[in-house]
């Protein structure tokens, strides 16, 4: 993997970190904060009641505080799996809609899941096969915006999704960590009894480094699960970081609007590119990725690093092995000249 990897000349569409600054107001709290003692394991009750805001029906319980979207979803999985024992001693099966992020694999199998595979068309939700399959599943990931398609599933499919986990009492776990980095539409908040919601503050407000994430489901049996496990784990998230989690709950919308328009420039610029470059690939509707194929994508990943420093991951690591992802997360000048420099190796193969 290329995490981290950097240096002089190098251009990176590998790792999805926003390179826009986070709001002012979030690092403008460091000079005068002094609150470094343990916090609660569930979070800092001022974040969650901020949180409730934002989704229905909720209290300050129906959150936990975790560090980054990941810990949410390791948790929540590992607690469906520890729920699940107690009903049957049968190893329990997860939907996972490929390609997908390339954690969801690993955790899945950490928690005791056995995978099941759902294929999509274009970057989106097959219902038939999802139907078909979900029967003999516990618990499906569902992420829209995709890392790594950037495409948004349709509000039909995800109310049709709604009503056959709900009659088949299947964990629904939205990974929406994108949820405002939408182009198309609003986001849809998946709605049930079993539905977890794994988001974070380090997309939409570009605080990755700060790892605070965080999970809401009105299945108060699944909440106090997760806290159980988290007490005896990572215990509280970093209460620094919640209380900057907290401030950017503060932020005026415009800062978000102000960002997607830049992102949405960036989406239609290496979009544009790409199709001119003869690359096949869908238009991406969310989120800061595109997923083009690419013929022998180990041997283009490989040179694009060696020959021409620049940086892409491969589609084999998301469940799609015929295709190169690249994260649009750097400025227009850097996208444009990696580019360049993919347009002169496709010349000379």
């Amino acid at each position: 993997m290329f995490i981290g990897v950097g240096g002089e000349g190098i251009i990176s569409f590998g790792s999805g970190q926003p390179d826009l600054p986070p709001p002012k107001e979030v690092y403008g709290i460091l000079p005068d904060y002094n609150g470094f003692k343990y916090g609660l394991i569930q979070g800092q009750v001022n974040l969650r009641e901020a949180l409730v805001k934002q989704y229905p029906r909720s209290t300050a319980d129906s959150f936990v505080i975790t560090n980054g979207a990941s810990e949410a979803l390791d948790l929540s999985l590992r607690a469906i799996a520890l729920l699940q024992k107690k009903k049957s001693r049968k190893k329990p099966k997860c939907l996972i809609c490929r390609p997908y992020y390339y954690s969801y694999l690993p955790l899945a199998e950490y928690a005791g899941f056995e995978p099941v595979f759902t294929d999509l068309k274009e970057g989106r939700i097959v219902y038939e096969d999802f139907a078909k399959k979900i029967k003999d599943c516990k618990a499906v990931l569902i992420n829209s915006p995709s890392n790594p398609t950037g495409r948004v599933e349709a509000i039909e499919t995800l109310k049709a999704i709604e009503k056959i986990t709900e009659r088949y009492g299947v964990y629904v776990l939205s990974d929406e960590v994108y949820k405002d980095l939408i182009y198309v539409r609003q986001n849809y908040l998946i709605k049930g009894p079993h539905v977890v919601t794994i988001n974070s503050f380090s997309k939409t407000f570009a605080m990755t480094g700060l790892r605070v994430g965080y999970l809401w489901s009105l299945d108060k049996e699944l909440v106090k699960q997760v806290i159980e496990m988290k007490s005896h784990t990572s215990m509280n998230t970093s209460i620094i970081a919640q209380e900057m989690a907290y401030t950017a709950t503060t932020v005026p919308k415009r800062y978000i609007d102000e960002q997607l328009v830049i992102w949405e420039s960036r989406r239609d610029m290496i979009y544009k590119g790409m199709v001119e470059l003869g690359l096949d690939l869908w238009k991406p509707e969310g989120a800061f990725y595109v997923l083009p194929k690419i013929d022998n994508p180990r041997g283009f990943v490989r040179d694009m690093f060696y020959k021409h420093q620049v940086i892409t991951y491969l589609g084999e690591w998301f469940g799609a092995p015929d295709r190169v992802r690249f994260s649009y997360a750097l400025d227009v000048d850097k996208i444009e000249e990696g580019l360049s420099r993919v347009g002169k190796y496709l010349k000379s193969r």
